[in-house]
């Protein structure tokens, strides 16, 4: 049986018995930090009504102390219950009983019942802890985060003498700390946040030039931000990554895109985190060519990948001299280089092998029963999947085949717009594309070709928001083939109609030109080889993320941590699953941060400058295609982007926000949305025409229009916010513009 008393440092002061601000003390002196003497009274003396060796405990420990209420329910990572208990101090051996009974009393009092009642706890029990007074010469608060902000700046409130004052909000907060007293409060800060796992908020006083803890506790309140704007004056665009990770990032999704996105020109990332959205940092992109006088050409090689930057935006250079510059990305070449080399060699093989090897990963997974085998996996086999597999998937999804740029200029001379189009199609032959692969599938299910297990080994992976790991895969969830097939049309007759369509401007070619004709065969089946096999790198690197959720799914069953776990980063999960537990105090607040900004609508392509989503997201005068904090861009007044796929359409329109909208498109409208990815491919078959606020030549509404022969307009950056429901619309494919008809 616990015994009535204990002492302030023993083992044995767990939240049950000693109360949450007596277990927070408990923990902080057994390592080590300076904690005022003291015991406490346990839980098991509030039940019993008993006070029996206070007394010789208090005479040990020597007067005036303070008393202080720790209830069960008070100083969790959700509920601080600050202010709801009472603490009585410079108690003398007079008025220690008294003083007891008046914190076991405030369990019951009016406002911590109704603060039990509105946070649904319904029960709690009270122990007390016993502390030497400190004659404090200041005091005050410590939060070793921004409480407002979220950011990792500490944030010191001081006043002189006690520091009840300060908490009560008699006095404000004054700076009367020196330059090294405030170093040293806040390296003992950062030494409570290792300990704990999360950002702290930390009562203290000074008394004797010495440093005394009273209490910590996760800041319950904590506002998190996701803003790599912050950092810095940049120009972020979301281009083709928008399409690939469409939705706002859960923080270990965010992690493992790290690992693939995660290098940098200096201190300077070449990608960030906006709100819990994926963006490219253009101004380290375009950072050699500013060094070498070529940051115009730069931007026009990368139009294809993260699309067009609007007119009368510009790219802020780096605040790094050319020589800086230079030597830093001669410093991380090594790095692209090296992967380089390793696709170009090994990439076919991991291709090849990838889905046996994740297949066997999951059943892994699965078969881990205890959480020391489930690490044990990741650092024998899943680690490797992570950074070594990925990222070379990842240049073979970002390297292979290139733009068919050059080539579509010298069809457009030979041709003309609408052949050189169809001619470049056709590359869903022989392999397949990757992105249309699961559209034929669905194909063959509804046919009867094709079973439902055999589409989930070979396209269960797929989906809209593929690369979140919180999100379940199709294969997990059998009820996803109906409403796919709900929504699918004919893609077939749409391929045959399309390769018919190739083979009259092939024809035409042969007549018009037949001594090029063999030489740019052999370029367009350069370019289709190249489209496969990036397509494939980029399905298999999916492939490689579900096993990602596998991981996760399994260490929140072995943990008994839930889906808490898809709310810390990666190397937070492998903590908890080597018993870090406290760890998961973080979790209120990343995922309060996750719903707060998953509320918002996707934000602009374009980004310069510090951006807030929240103030954005509220402003009626927001926009869809860019954001620049630095100057006042006009909105053009059309709607134009890039020729995603030939072929002119007049229809109705329908907007779509999500792709669960998606029922709601009638067959012969005019999809129009922000982005779409593999997940909306099925909806395309009903579509007329297709036109997208984010996008480039490469990016999949442009790809899976040209195979199907539907008309496409991509990365027109406001096609959201010019067009509504039900207007008539012109789509131009070939010239990518949208006009208002009616």
């Amino acid at each position: 049986m616990i015994p009535l008393i204990l002492p302030l440092d023993d083992p044995r002061a767990v939240l049950a018995v000693a109360g949450g601000k007596g277990e927070s003390l408990a923990r902080l002196i057994r390592a080590g930090l300076p904690v005022p003497a003291g015991f406490h009274l346990t839980t098991r003396a509030y039940r019993e009504r008993s006070m029996e060796g206070v007394l010789e405990a208090f005479r040990e420990l020597g007067g005036p102390v303070a008393v202080r209420s720790s209830a069960t329910a008070e100083d969790l990572p959700g509920l601080s219950f600050a202010g709801q208990h009472d603490t009585v101090l410079n108690v003398s051996e007079d008025g220690l009983f008294d003083a007891v009974l008046r914190c076991w009393d405030s369990l019951c009092s009016e406002r911590a019942v109704a603060y039990r009642e509105h946070n649904g706890i319904t029960s709690a029990e009270m122990a007390v802890v016993v502390q030497r007074m400190v004659p404090a010469e200041i005091s005050g608060v410590l939060f070793t985060a921004d409480p407002v902000t979220g950011r990792a700046e500490p944030v010191v409130n001081a006043v002189r003498g006690l520091g009840e004052a300060l908490v009560s909000g008699t006095e404000n907060p004054a700076d009367v700390l020196s330059g090294d007293q405030k170093a040293s409060l806040v390296a003992l800060g950062a030494q409570i946040e290792a300990l704990y796992g999360t950002p702290m908020d930390i009562e203290w006083a000074l008394a004797g030039g010495e440093f005394q803890i009273l209490q910590a506790r996760p800041i319950t309140s904590l506002r998190v931000e996701w803003n790599d704007t912050l950092d810095g004056d940049y120009l972020w665009s979301n281009g083709n990554v928008g399409e690939a990770i469409p939705e706002v990032m859960t923080p270990v999704t965010w992690s493992l895109v790290k690992v693939l996105s995660g290098t940098a020109i200096g201190p300077h990332r070449i990608s960030g985190n906006i709100g819990g959205r994926f963006y490219l940092n253009i101004s380290t992109f375009t950072a050699l060519g500013a060094a070498v006088g070529r940051a115009g050409e730069m931007l026009r090689s990368g139009e294809e990948t993260f699309g067009r930057i609007p007119a009368g935006v510009t790219v802020p250079p780096l605040p790094m001299s050319r020589a800086a510059i230079l030597g830093a990305v001669l410093r991380s070449a090594g790095g692209p280089l090296k992967q380089q080399i390793l696709y170009r060699t090994r990439l076919p093989r991991l291709v090849r092998d990838n889905p046996a090897r994740c297949a066997a990963a999951r059943e892994a997974v699965a078969a881990c029963a205890t959480p020391d085998a489930l690490l044990a996996l990741w650092h024998n086999d899943l680690d490797q999947l992570l950074r070594f597999v990925c990222p070379i998937l990842d240049a073979g999804a970002r390297m292979i085949g290139g733009g068919p740029v050059a080539l579509r200029r010298e069809l457009v001379a030979l041709a003309g717009e609408e052949d050189a189009a169809t001619l470049l199609t056709g590359f869903h032959a022989g392999a397949g594309l990757s992105s249309v692969g699961p559209l034929i599938g669905l194909a063959r299910v509804r046919s009867g070709e094709l079973s439902w297990e055999e589409y989930a080994e070979q396209w269960g992976h797929r989906s809209h928001d593929e690369f979140e790991i919180h999100q379940a895969r199709p294969a997990e969830d059998p009820a996803w083939m109906k409403t796919q097939l709900d929504a699918l049309a004919d893609p077939v007759a749409l391929l045959e109609r399309q390769a018919a369509a190739r083979a009259a401007a092939w024809d035409r070619l042969m007549a018009a030109h037949p001594r090029r004709a063999q030489r740019i065969e052999r370029r367009l089946a350069r370019i289709g080889a190249g489209a496969r096999a990036r397509e494939q790198a980029r399905s298999e690197m999916v492939r490689a993320f579900w096993v990602m959720r596998a991981f996760v799914l399994r260490a929140g069953e072995l943990t008994s941590s839930g889906d808490d776990l898809f709310f810390l980063p990666i190397d937070d999960v492998l903590r908890v699953l080597g018993g870090e537990t406290s760890l998961l105090d973080r979790v209120p607040a990343q995922r309060q941060a996750y719903e707060r900004y998953r509320a918002l609508p996707p934000y602009p392509a374009v980004i310069r400058g510090r951006f807030d989503p929240e103030s954005w997201a509220a402003s009626p005068d927001r926009r869809a295609d860019l954001y620049d904090a630095t100057s006042d861009v006009p909105m053009p007044s059309d709607v134009t982007g890039f020729p995603g796929s030939a072929g002119v359409v007049e229809g109705v329109a329908r907007v779509l926000a999500r792709i669960d909208e998606g029922g709601a498109l009638e067959s012969g409208e005019i999809l129009v949305t922000s982005v779409t990815n593999v997940g909306w491919t099925p909806l395309f078959t009903r579509a007329a025409a297709v036109v997208t606020d984010v996008g480039a030549p490469l990016s999949h509404a442009a790809i899976v229009a040209r195979e199907l022969g539907i008309p496409a307009v991509v990365g027109c950056g406001n096609a959201t916010t010019r067009i509504a429901t039900g207007d008539v619309i012109r789509v131009d494919g070939a010239r990518g513009t949208v006009q208002k008809v009616r």
